[in-house]
């Protein structure tokens, strides 16, 4: 649907008795149940500790929905709703159901999105809206090919200040868009050590650990560590830093999809506990037009943090974009201003609803062909940082060539670890991952460190959780 004719489109869905019945679902196994105007929207909630109880206060709190399932592995939470299950595939099979809302750990955010789409539901997947690059591609084939409406957990598409931003620098009024550079720092505190145990009776292990392939439970999976692990999370790179890098991306020229090298480095420093993702991370990408994203993950807290969860903008004049401030070459500024941009409103929760009322995906303000390529963009830096190798911890660490503004935003980093943290010269390393070459035609890693790249692509999974090819899906 043309940009043109959105707002026109959406005014006319939500205004006129009976439109949504004019849009039915094609392809789909079980159909999407078609909607009448005066009807409500019937969803499962997945995932209803921490951002699922977000999810599940919105919508109670809206009149043209019923949370018609919760689902969830921990059973003491399965309470208050019409239908409760720790299997997502109960809910599924309820031809009443019209749609989930996926908070589930990040593992399971593609697996549920597939499903849904298979069985002919709406899908709002929490961010990223995938654990791997090959599992993102598969689920961006079902929403494809089953039509349903796919809407993705970052928030910021679906603020109007934000798309007024990202219109106003593609625009070209302040120049061509040189480096996006987005921040994740935000404070937290490591997670200690839990020993392996069995589950706890109160679990559905093999409904939380899914597709996951995990030897043994322990305590700092459940429920909000498993972040923090390589087999169920994405570090906060993919995790907090999902909205930003998807802002980052957002900015870059039209039709750009994914980059042709990146390369990180950091560490995790200071905790010495049982998490394995970076805590700090410097992360550069190139894309095929030559515009770059930078990235940013600062999480050891120390007196004097500087919090920052952001963007920043660069342009090839040496003019930026610093919050809502336009700073030119020359130092003046002025307030970031452009015409306004074109999305369906409702916040993330009220456009999802809005669009699925409608029966129409276009309207999805983030939908799985969004989603898939700015989580991409997060998972290329990631693999890079995961196929590192431990170098001092000094200012040498970093290899950027030529790139100026790099090395100087990466001696941020470097002296904020060292004189704010307290990181050690003498003693430390930083862990510095390769530059990656990436074809965004195959998404396959090319080059020196393909062979060593490429497994990356898809996490090995159990074979009850299985998923198909994006060809077969």
């Amino acid at each position: 649907m043309s940009k043109l004719h959105r707002r026109t489109f959406l005014k006319s869905a939500l205004s006129t008795a009976g439109v949504a019945a004019t849009f039915t679902i094609s392809g789909t196994q079980a159909g999407a149940r078609v909607l009448g105007a005066n009807e409500r929207l019937r969803i499962a909630v997945c995932g209803i500790n921490g951002q699922g109880r977000g999810h599940l206060r919105s919508y109670q709190n809206m009149s043209n929905v019923e949370v018609a399932w919760l689902v969830d592995p921990d059973r003491r939470l399965l309470r208050d709703a019409p239908h409760v299950t720790t299997d997502l595939r109960e809910a599924l099979d309820d031809q009443n159901l019209d749609a989930i809302s996926v908070a589930s750990p990040n593992h399971w955010h593609s697996q549920q999105v597939i499903m849904a789409a298979q069985a002919g539901k709406h899908c709002y997947v929490e961010k990223p809206a995938s654990h791997d690059i090959y599992e993102g591609r598969v689920a961006l084939a079902a929403a494809q090919k089953y039509g349903v409406v796919v809407q993705h957990g970052t928030q910021q598409r679906s603020s109007q200040g934000r798309a007024n931003m990202i219109k106003a620098i593609q625009s070209g009024k302040y120049g061509r868009l040189a480096v996006a550079h987005g921040y994740c720092c935000k404070p937290r505190n490591g997670i200690g050590h839990r020993p392996l145990s069995d589950p706890p009776d109160w679990l559905d292990w093999n409904q939380w650990r899914g597709p996951a392939v995990i030897d043994q439970f322990h305590a700092n999976y459940v429920h909000y560590n498993w972040h923090w692990f390589w087999e169920t999370g994405n570090g906060d790179l993919n995790n907090q830093g999902t909205h930003e890098l998807d802002v980052a991306f957002w900015s870059l020229d039209p039709g750009l999809t994914a980059p042709v090298r990146a390369m990180a480095l950091g560490g995790r420093f200071v905790w010495d506990d049982q998490g394995v993702t970076p805590n700090t991370m410097f992360a550069l990408a190139e894309y095929p037009n030559g515009q770059k994203v930078f990235f940013n993950v600062r999480n050891v807290n120390y007196d004097g943090y500087v919090h920052q969860v952001k963007n920043d903008f660069y342009f090839e004049d040496g003019g930026k974009i610093v919050g809502n401030t336009y700073i030119s070459p020359n130092g003046e500024q002025q307030p970031v201003q452009g015409e306004p941009a074109e999305i369906t409103p409702g916040g993330q929760f009220g456009s999802f609803v809005n669009a699925c009322l409608a029966g129409e995906p276009s309207l999805s303000n983030a939908d799985m062909e969004v989603a898939h390529y700015s989580c991409l963009l997060g998972h290329v830096m990631n693999n890079s940082y995961r196929l590192g190798k431990r170098v001092p911890f000094n200012k040498k660490a970093g290899r950027f060539g030529d790139d100026r503004l790099a090395y100087e935003e990466f001696a941020k980093v470097h002296e904020m670890m060292r004189d704010g943290v307290g990181v050690p010269e003498d003693g430390a390393e930083y862990t510095v991952g390769p530059w990656l070459t990436f074809d965004p035609a195959t998404e396959r890693f090319t080059g020196e460190h393909a062979d060593e790249a490429n497994p990356l692509l898809r996490d090995p999974r159990n074979e009850e959780f299985e998923i198909p090819t994006p060809e077969t899906v």
